[in-house]
């Protein structure tokens, strides 16, 4: 299997605060599709998946791949992912949570 190389994760958990809003979320999400500095994204929602070490308590998650770090820095500042952030996260979710990794 190989493995990905030259790549920054960005991983990032949604709760929100009303569980009625999910539609809604994954709509603001999908707004960020064509940001041009994304190299694959995924949003999703918990897996049926039960086992001790597996956090299931967020209600949406994204996970975006790119190229380098810089990429994610423009992508932070690019004005859909503002309007997401402003729109869609803010005023929808109690909490967010961000994981981001590099190749070792």
């Amino acid at each position: 299997m190989p493995i990905l190389q030259n790549t920054f994760v960005h991983h990032v958990h949604f709760w929100l605060k009303n569980k009625a809003d999910k539609d809604k979320l994954i709509e603001g999400l999908n707004i960020l599709l064509p940001i041009p500095h994304i190299r694959d994204i995924h949003i999703g929602v918990p897996a049926d998946t039960n086992r001790d070490v597996i956090d299931r308590s967020y209600d949406v998650s994204l996970l975006i791949l790119f190229d380098t770090s810089e990429a994610q820095e423009a992508y932070q500042i690019d004005p859909t992912h503002v309007i997401f952030a402003e729109e869609y996260a803010k005023p929808l979710c109690s909490k967010v949570v961000v994981v981001d990794s590099v190749n070792i």
